[in-house]
């Protein structure tokens, strides 16, 4: 593996990291208090090519593959966690499904707005009764006709509040193992018996919106159907497995401005007379924590470049996520205890990004769900 990003993704990269400085930064603390991102912005993105970083060119999009997305998703989170949980959600999870899963008919349908950012695109797989157990959803489809009638209810929704479209699974055969009578469908915003509900007020991430959806006997036409009958699960992991390569890109992205600010303030403040990256303890720790970042990157890139390769990531995945998200949140608690009183105040970017961070433990995967998928990897167990 080359660990030199090429030409085109260097480009990608600084132009991001210009535009992330300038355009979202200093707006991420107003974004997390008002828990909204403007629409210009995202237009702004979409003009960049951030809407649509997994979609072929053919269908309007980048087609930059998952190596692209972790360079990007690492520069937005750098500034504004849930910026990048906006873009991440969006193309890995919603456009990386329909690109899993979707016919020729769904993919020209869906694909170019997305990529352009005409739409916003939302994934819901999580329920109120199943989390880390997602073969346990309960949400329903029954054939009726020419299409389906979706009924249950979804929760932790991001991108929900604004979406256009949402990937949504439900059980399609009650008398099948768990896992084996799921599918996924296309629900358009709008769909009579979609409800959405109010947006939820979150430790971190505020500037994403995450919402509940509510299904009550909504009709999608069997043409919505995404992927094969009964098979929507085995997609779900296909889409969960390279979803964790952005939640790690995210983390690192974070991790990294806990860092870069803490390098600047620590050459900044003074105590006992000189700057206090002048004293042992305090290089001591921006050491371990340039150690983490970097070794949580390398991870989280080498399983974007075995995807991008063609090749499984499924426990190069797991690693990536589960060492960088746990690096985000201590690497931010390090930057806290380095700004001192300073870093507990809401005026210091610190808190935000140690907030933002702890949910990356959690989302697309828990860290003990990392742990179980990377143990029955290296014994050989049964999935």
């Amino acid at each position: 593996m080359n660990y030199e990003l090429p030409e085109d993704l260097r480009l990608l990269r600084d132009t991001v990291r210009k535009f992330a400085a300038d355009r979202i930064g200093p707006n991420a603390r107003a974004w997390d208090r008002e828990g909204v991102i403007p629409a210009e912005t995202l237009r702004e993105m979409a003009s960049l090519g951030l809407m649509g970083i997994l979609v072929p060119e053919e269908l309007g999009g980048a087609g930059i593959g998952y190596l692209g997305m972790s360079v990007v998703v690492e520069e937005l989170a750098r500034q504004c966690g849930g910026t990048a949980l906006v873009v991440a959600a969006h193309n890995g999870l919603c456009c990386g499904h329909i690109l899993v899963a979707g016919n020729a008919a769904q993919k020209q349908k869906y694909l170019p707005p997305l990529a352009h950012g005409e739409m916003l695109g939302a994934w819901a797989l999580t329920e109120p009764g199943s989390g880390s157990d997602a073969a346990a959803l309960r949400t329903t489809a029954v054939r009726d006709g020419d299409g389906f009638v979706l009924n249950g209810s979804k929760n932790f929704i991001t991108n929900g509040d604004k979406a256009g479209v949402f990937v949504v699974m439900a059980r399609t055969d009650p008398e099948a193992p768990k896992a084996k009578g799921i599918s996924a469908f296309l629900v358009e915003r709008g769909t009579p018996g979609l409800e959405i509900g109010p947006k939820e007020d979150k430790l971190g991430m505020r500037a994403s919106d995450t919402v509940p959806l509510g299904f009550h006997d909504c009709r999608v036409p069997a043409a919505n159907l995404l992927g094969e009958l009964n098979a929507g699960f085995l997609d779900t992991l296909k889409v969960l497995e390279r979803g964790r390569i952005t939640i790690g890109a995210l983390s690192v992205g974070l991790g990294r401005g806990a860092l870069e600010e803490s390098l600047k303030y620590s050459g900044e403040r003074e105590q006992f007379g000189k700057p206090i990256n002048r004293h042992q303890s305090i290089q001591f720790m921006l050491a371990d924590m340039a150690v983490r970042v970097d070794a949580a990157r390398l991870l989280v890139r080498k399983a974007a470049w075995l995807q991008d390769s063609g090749r499984t990531s499924n426990l190069e995945s797991s690693i990536g996520k589960l060492y960088a998200s746990e690096m985000a949140t201590q690497v931010c608690l390090d930057a806290i205890q380095i700004h001192g009183g300073y870093g507990y105040l809401k005026d210091w970017p610190v808190e935000r990004l140690m907030r933002d961070a702890k949910l990356c433990e959690i989302g697309e995967g828990s860290s003990q769900i990392q742990r179980m998928i990377i143990a029955r990897a290296l014994l050989d167990l049964p999935k």
